[in-house]
């Protein structure tokens, strides 16, 4: 025999004569050691062939030989069966030992398997063996219960919680097959003779007795599992659900009911739902097979970092569009969330004459989860490429779904959702000019259908809109709900120029004292509110009013984080925020459509401390301490201590050259400094804001001139001042009239000879001393306040590394 196929025992070595046999005689050789190896097979110990892996160990074959068993390969189906076999016999051990941990874990095993088994492309039969168990058990249930009520005695809190639970879900399987059951209690034997029995495959014969007919053996187990006929395969190798002649409702229970399992498959069932959508006929199917396709839907969004892809969410946008459409048609049926469950036996459901039919269901949080999502397609998109414009697109449909449910909710008097559309209508709307929502009013309004309107909201000129949406929110009793809408009418008025309503709307609502109780989206939107008030402030040359408005939110260095456009990198000597806290500051962030110019609001804000600071410091002297706006002051001062000073590069080198141009005296330089600035051009009307800072640069270099010079002059000429600051001759008049009133200049008008008459006082003593004082108790409080501020020494450690 060759080596190649024999076990090397040592009565087979005593048949190997040579190796230099012929092929014929191995054959031959190899028939009379198989006969002696039957004969002699329980008195050898067989090893296995060296040329198989772990030939030191003994073969799972020849052990099994070696205890009287021989291999099986039995189907998928057969596997199953007796899956369900053993679950039965476990449950049946667990009611005689009352273990009702043991029968509601088992069930749970038993219907699974059973519902994997009798689904899909290789179901089988409905094993009746199931039925007696669900009697069984109800039985089981009845008595226990009448016991424990009649004996009085502590049950095992355990033990009650798995019987309840094991109640519950038999009472909700029995209603599946109640025609099975009553056959089964009408005769039961009967019942279950019909029952086939599991068919016992065949075992394979002996490996060692007979090798070549293994390989047949084998296909045709194989061949077993893969019935006549060819199978679709989908994504991942994964057979494809198929959808069979039950009952669109009775197999919508069955996907529910398997919704949220472990080793659920989420893109299977929204196939199979798809497939009863196809198949549904009346009203009630089709809303409640759409109910259950969006909630498959979202369940594909994984975690609260992932986003929706966009064929997953125009899926889900078109689908609640057509629950829309349906109840549109149909009026007997409302979906709402307070609605109870309908118990309808998975039978359909056909409305009598005005009879009123509720779902349970909530349009309005399908639409805000839609939103979100939206939101967070757009977070997550580059906006400097071309598909956040694609993306950006798809607002106008969505805005359209958000007014036609609108429309939906006061048909039928839903006030609570009538509030939450409100609301995301207007964070689509509040941010944007008027002639933007003008345009997509009117491609919202071309996609509804004929006869859906609004009878709340009837406006069609945007400013009237707003103050309609914001009005009826005013009325709802969620403060939180009045409170945005406050905020998003007050940036919507300063958006649009009109600075002295939103500022008096704003300190009428006295929200700055409680809005750090607010949540986080609302103090987001409160400093948006807050933001473009100063803007607006600017954008109608009130200084003073814009860095009062500016200094909350710029001056404290956090500008990005507080409008929610971006993370603060750490400074010196802060702790690392933890990955948490990163990651619920990037979920806040807002798209970049949203985002309010960060170089222009820093350009603002320095440019009006540069016009307060400047001639504030030339009043005061060089020796004062006193300051207007800390963070300008705080840049002037570094650019000054700087060894070399270049030409200006950005925004903020030329606003600190057009402050030391300005404070010596030659606002034209000042003027080209500011004038240079290039991201002017972003704001509406630019050439009326440059003509407004050309003139606050030559009153404001009037007033320093006069404040740094009036010392060195006993009067000055009208003319000569207005042709050294281009100023009318009246403009100069007033500004320095305006100066002798509030004791900031000590000078008067001379109307004969057009001059001014500067007054030299000369200080007493007294004064001298209660000067000095003063200066020394500035210095003193200018220390304590760095003092409680220490992260200003590090703001200004970093700037010396950046620059």
């Amino acid at each position: 025999m060759s080596r190649f196929f024999r076990s090397t025992s040592d009565t087979e070595s005593e048949t190997d004569s040579s190796d230099n046999e012929s092929f014929y005689d191995e054959v031959t050789s190899e028939e009379e050691e198989s006969d002696v190896e039957v004969e002699e097979e329980d008195q050898q110990t067989s090893k296995k062939s060296r040329f198989l892996k772990g030939g030191d160990s003994e073969s799972d074959m020849d052990s099994d030989e070696e205890f009287g068993r021989k291999r099986q390969v039995k189907s998928q189906k057969d596997k199953r069966l007796e899956d369900m076999h053993s679950a039965a016999k476990a449950i049946d051990n667990g009611r005689k030992n009352n273990d009702w941990t043991l029968i509601s874990s088992e069930f749970d095993k038993l219907s699974t398997s059973i519902s994997k088994a009798t689904t899909g492309f290789d179901k089988i039969a409905f094993p009746k063996f199931y039925i007696k168990v669900l009697v069984e058990l109800d039985e089981l249930i009845q008595e226990t219960t009448q016991k424990d009520k009649a004996s009085k005695k502590k049950v095992n809190p355990a033990n009650g919680k798995a019987m309840n639970a094991t109640k519950l879900k038999v009472k909700k399987i029995s209603k599946q097959y109640e025609s099975m059951i009553e056959q089964y209690k009408k005769d039961p034997e009967e019942f279950m003779k019909e029952d086939e029995e599991p068919s016992t495959p065949e075992p394979i014969k002996s490996v060692k007795n007979e090798r070549k007919p293994v390989i047949n053996d084998i296909s045709a187990a194989s061949s077993a599992v893969v019935e006549d006929g060819f199978t679709s395969v989908g994504k991942g190798g994964k057979a494809t659900a198929e959808i069979d002649d039950k009952p669109v409702l009775l197999r919508l229970r069955e996907v529910l009911e398997s919704r949220g399992k472990k080793n659920t498959d989420r893109e299977e069932q929204t196939n199979i739902l798809e497939g009863l959508l196809a198949r549904s006929k009346s009203s009630f199917q089709k809303i409640s097979v759409l109910l259950a396709l969006i909630a498959s839907r979202f369940d594909l969004t994984i975690g609260s970092t992932s986003h929706m892809d966009i064929k997953t969410w125009k899926a889900v946008e078109k689908e609640v569009n057509l629950i829309l459409n349906i109840m549109e048609s149909e009026p007997s049926f409302i979906v709402c969330e307070d609605a109870e469950d309908l118990d309808n036996d998975d039978k359909d459901v056909v409305p009598a004459a005005g009879e009123i039919i509720k779902l349970r269901g909530s349009i309005i949080g399908y639409i805000e989860r839609l939103d979100d999502e939206f939101i967070k397609t757009l977070q997550a998109t580059d906006p400097h490429t071309p598909d956040y414009i694609d993306r950006l697109r798809d607002e106008p449909s969505l805005y359209a779904l958000l007014t036609r449910s609108q429309a939906y909710f006061e048909k039928h008097n839903l006030n609570e959702s009538i509030s939450r559309v409100i609301v995301r209508r207007l964070d689509h709307l509040y941010y944007k000019p008027e002639q933007v929502i003008r345009s997509i009013e009117k491609v919202s309004k071309d996609m509804l259908p004929a006869g859906v309107e609004s009878k709340l909201i009837v406006a069609d000129e945007p400013s009237q809109l707003i103050h309609e949406l914001c009005a009826y929110l005013y009325k709802q009793s969620a403060s939180m709900l009045r409170t945005r809408a406050m905020l998003c009418h007050v940036f919507h008025f300063a958006l649009h120029n009109q600075f002295h309503k939103a500022r008096d709307m704003l300190l009428m609502s006295h929200l700055q004292e409680s809005i750090h109780q607010a949540d986080v989206a609302t103090q987001i939107l409160y400093n948006r509110a807050v933001v473009q008030i100063g803007l607006s402030a600017f954008r109608q040359g009130l200084i003073k009013e814009a860095h009062a408005c500016l200094q909350e939110i710029q001056g404290t260095g956090r500008a990005k984080e507080l409008l929610a456009q971006g993370i603060q990198q750490n400074r010196y000597g802060q702790q690392q925020p933890s990955p948490e806290l990163e990651q619920l500051e990037r979920q806040r962030q807002l798209p970049f459509h949203m985002h309010i110019n960060l170089e222009l609001l820093e350009c603002v804000f320095l440019t009006c401390s540069m016009l307060l600071e400047i001639p504030g410091q030339a009043q005061a002297g060089p020796n004062n301490k006193k300051f207007i706006s800390r963070p300008f002051r705080r840049l002037l001062d570094f650019n000054e201590r700087q060894a070399f000073a270049g030409p200006p590069e950005n925004t903020r080198d030329h606003i600190m050259s057009a402050a030391k141009a300005l404070a010596s005296g030659e606002w034209e330089r000042a003027r080209d400094y500011i004038l240079a600035i290039k991201v002017w051009d972003l704001l509406p009307d630019t050439e009326s804001i440059k003509a407004m800072l050309v003139r606050k640069i030559q009153e404001e270099g009037l007033r320093t001139f006069l404040f740094t010079y009036a010392s060195y002059y006993s009067t000055l000429g009208m003319a000569q001042l207005s042709s050294m600051f281009d100023l009318p001759t009246q403009t100069i008049a007033s500004i320095i009239a305006k100066l002798i009133w509030n004791e900031e200049l000590a000078a008067s008008l001379d109307q004969v000879s057009q001059c001014v008459v500067l007054h030299q006082v000369e200080l007493s003593r007294l004064q001298e001393l209660a000067l000095q004082f003063s200066e020394k108790a500035a210095n003193l409080v200018d220390q304590n306040e760095r003092l409680a501020t220490p992260p200003n020494r590090n703001e200004n450690q970093q700037q010396k590394v950046q620059n």
